[in-house]
């Protein structure tokens, strides 16, 4: 089983995404900032809650590495779900520097994800990838905004040709797509 599970902000996807592997022992992969990177305490509770809801049995490892992260579950025969590629593309823009030239941005993205896609369609255990859907709304008003709307829809197309399945999830309803 390969998924993608998008949705909105709040919409349900995370919990979706783990109750496909709450009975396995997986790799849970957390790609976004930590509290020492975002002393936000909003951030920080987000990331608490979402601690406390994992099986005992999941490892978490804290990495951008993505490619490398299920090529290792796969190599130990665990399950995997990545949460979420939305904050993983932020801290590859992060990197990169938001001012950069869209052609730079791309370029930055490029080569992480051609190496996430082919981890994932060539992994042999189950992987499950959240992210979030944002191409349903207004054209954001700064460029920050536009650029990671454009990029995140162009992950999302390239990881989905490596599931199974994308499912949709809204208001905590699910949507096989």
């Amino acid at each position: 089983m390969k998924v993608l599970v998008t949705g909105g902000v709040r919409s349900g996807k995370s919990a979706y995404a783990e109750g496909l592997l709450a009975q396995e022992p997986a790799v849970y992969v957390a790609p976004g900032p930590t509290t020492d990177e975002d002393p936000d305490p909003d951030w920080a509770d987000r990331l608490a809650r979402h601690r406390e809801r994992r099986p005992g049995a999941w490892t978490t490892a804290e990495t951008r590495d993505l490619a490398a992260a299920v090529d290792g579950a796969d190599g130990e025969g665990r399950p995997v779900i990545v949460d979420c590629l939305g904050t993983w593309l932020t801290a590859v823009l992060d990197g990169a520097g938001w001012d950069a030239p869209r052609g730079e941005l791309e370029q930055a993205v490029a080569a992480p994800l051609a190496a996430l896609v082919d981890a994932v369609a060539r992994a042999r255990v189950d992987v499950v990838l959240v992210t979030n859907e944002v191409g349903a709304g207004v054209v954001p008003e700064h460029r920050s905004g536009r650029v990671f709307r454009d990029l995140l829809g162009t992950v999302n197309q390239r990881v989905a040709t490596a599931c199974d399945d994308v499912v949709l999830v809204v208001a905590g309803r699910t949507l096989r797509l």
